[in-house]
This record gives structure tokens, C-alpha cells and sequence, in this order.
């Protein structure tokens, strides 16, 4: 099912005292893609995700979805729209996992029946592959066993939109590569999914459009290999990198060599 659905930002900029996080940011993202945002640390990633989800109010300019002011919507109507999921979520009390994920129906309370918002929760759970632990509290799973969590949590609001700040940490490769291609699996259903990733390799894999933040300013745009390309890498990482030429599987490949000498 395709989601006719665009989130917009135009001029954003958000300042913290004299720092300034985000400097007029002007990007449109489509629903049925995956855009993953890149950038070293603090170049702006998590506030540009937070603005987009509506929980940063920005110094200037404007989030819109669907050509409405984000902020203009209702917060459940923002809520069932767009799920997001935080970089460091806070899990401090030991809650039973089934309980934790049927947190993400809150939205859906008055608008949807009791067998409908269970349906949701079992087939967020069954998509992480975290059935198994439906009955355990949260608080007894490892690092990674709690991330499969926290996105299944997300993806029982089957929202339009969802915005995860950097979803693979602490996952190990294998379970990278299934998160991965559920989220990849999820934007060719129609959804729109933008993540920030630090894994320049597995950005490259797994998303169809790159955008690359340096000190709160876009400064690449585009598919991974226009966006990624080895002078951008040197400039904003300061690394040498390189495209291969083989491609495995269709998937585009980049070796990271190491730091810029210069």
C-alpha cells in the first residue's frame, strides 16, 4: 500500500545559546524510502529527527507534513503519524516486553478496539522476532535483545512515518542486516523511514538516499554513492575511503581505509 505523504523542512535553524545546532536546513523527504542521515558527532543528526518528529521546537523556519505546520497537529494525530524511536531510550522499570511494545498503540486508544490494537503488538513482535519474550520483564534482556524491543514498540503504531535515531546500536552484525531489511521492507510498503546511522557501510547497503550534515549544514544530498563520495568523506570525517567495483547482491560497496594522512 503506498502512503502519499511528504515531510518538509524549509530554513531550519536552532540555535542553544550561541551555538548554533542547525543552520538553515532546507529538505523534503518522501514516504516508500529510506534516507538515512549521516554526519561526525554533533553535526546535527538526533535535533534534525527530533525537529522532524515535532519534539524540538526549532529558532526559525519550518516543519510541515503534508504541506500542514507540524506543530499545527493534535499530538495524538502526530503521534499516529510519526513514530520515533530515541537514541538512548530510557527502560527503568521492569516491565513485561508485551506491555512495553503495547505502548506504541497509546495514540490508537480511542480509535481503535482492544483486538486490533493486540493484532498491531503481535505483528510488531513477530516482524523483531521478539514473541519469545513476550512474558520476561524489559529490563532482564541484553543491550541488543532490548533494541528489537524498542523497535518493535515503534513499529506496533504502524505510523506513516518512522524516525529512528541510530536503530542499529547495539545490535550485533546479523541482527543489523534483519533490522535492516525490515526497515527497508517497511519504506517498499509505503512508509517512510529516515534514520541516522554512524556505519557508512551499512548507510550505503541499506538506504536510498544519504544526507550528509557537517556543523548544522547539509553538505551532500543524494543517492550513497553521490552523497558518500571519497572527497565528501575526507572533508567532513577526515578517513580515505573508497567505492568498490564489484557489487554483491546488487548492493553498493565502500572500504574504509583509514584516516586522512593530511
Amino acid at each position: 500500500m503506498k502512503i502519499d505523504s511528504r515531510l518538509r523542512v524549509a530554513d531550519l535553524t536552532l540555535e542553544r545559546g550561541e551555538r548554533r545546532i542547525l543552520d538553515s536546513i532546507g529538505l523534503q523527504f518522501a514516504a516508500g524510502a529510506v534516507t538515512a542521515v549521516l554526519g561526525p558527532n554533533g553535526a546535527g543528526k538526533s535535533t534534525l529527527l527530533a525537529c522532524l518528529a515535532g519534539l524540538l521546537h526549532a529558532s526559525h523556519g519550518n516543519v510541515d507534513l503534508d504541506g500542514a505546520p507540524l506543530m499545527s497537529l493534535a499530538g495524538d494525530e502526530r503521534a499516529r503519524r510519526i513514530a520515533f524511536l530515541p537514541q538512548i531510550p530510557e527502560i527503568s522499570w521492569p516491565v513485561e516486553v508485551a506491555t512495553l511494545v503495547a505502548l506504541g498503540r497509546i495514540p490508537f486508544r480511542h480509535r481503535a478496539s482492544d483486538a486490533e490494537n493486540a493484532a498491531a503488538v503481535q505483528r510488531a513482535m513477530q516482524a523483531t522476532r521478539t514473541t519469545q519474550w513476550s512474558q520476561r520483564p524489559v529490563t532482564t534482556l541484553s543491550g541488543g535483545e532490548r533494541a528489537r524491543v524498542l523497535l518493535a514498540r515503534v513499529l506496533a503504531g504502524e505510523s506513516d512515518w518512522i524516525l529512528a535515531d541510530e536503530p542499529f546500536a547495539g545490535l550485533d552484525p546479523a541482527h543489523q542486516f534483519e533490522a535492516a531489511d525490515l526497515l527497508r521492507s517497511l519504506a517498499a510498503q509505503g512508509h517512510g523511514v529516515v534514520l541516522t546511522i554512524h556505519d557508512l557501510a551499512l548507510a550505503a547497503r541499506i538506504a536510498d538516499r544519504v544526507v550528509i550534515l557537517h556543523r548544522g549544514r547539509v553538505v551532500a544530498d543524494g543517492t550513497p554513492e553521490e552523497a558518500l563520495t571519497p572527497t565528501t568523506l575526507r572533508e567532513v570525517y577526515g578517513i580515505e575511503a573508497q567505492w568498490l567495483s564489484v557489487r554483491e547482491r546488487g548492493t553498493p560497496l565502500i572500504a574504509i581505509h583509514g584516516r586522512h594522512a593530511g
